[in-house]
């Protein structure tokens, strides 16, 4: 019965975490779509009202900046920075103390 649990347990521990990075996947879009209909409309005020000076761009690559740091972390493109990182580094620590303790 206990390896049953232990299963089930496991098994909606995969599912939460699966549905949570799809809620982050989701949550990138949004600002991804965001950051298109607002650059958008920058481009056309600045080329409208003034060509000379092309100041949407600092807009463009301030909130590029922002928008390539949320697609690193949900799409996973530095291993060192987010939760799994955490998460692999916090266990490592228990299994570490884990192993200080037996030894005491």
């Amino acid at each position: 019965m206990g390896i049953i649990m232990e299963t089930n347990n496991n098994e909606y521990e995969r599912y939460q975490k699966a549905k949570k990075q799809v809620e982050e996947i989701k949550g990138f879009y949004v600002h991804l779509s965001s950051y298109i209909a607002v650059m958008i409309v920058l481009i056309f005020i600045n080329l409208k009202y003034t060509p000379h000076y092309l100041w949407f761009f600092w807009s463009l690559l301030g909130w590029g900046i922002g928008l390539f740091i949320h697609a690193a972390l949900v799409f996973k493109f530095f291993t060192f920075i987010g939760k799994d990182w955490e998460e692999k580094k916090i266990r490592e620590f228990m299994e570490e103390e884990k192993s200080k303790n037996k030894y005491n």
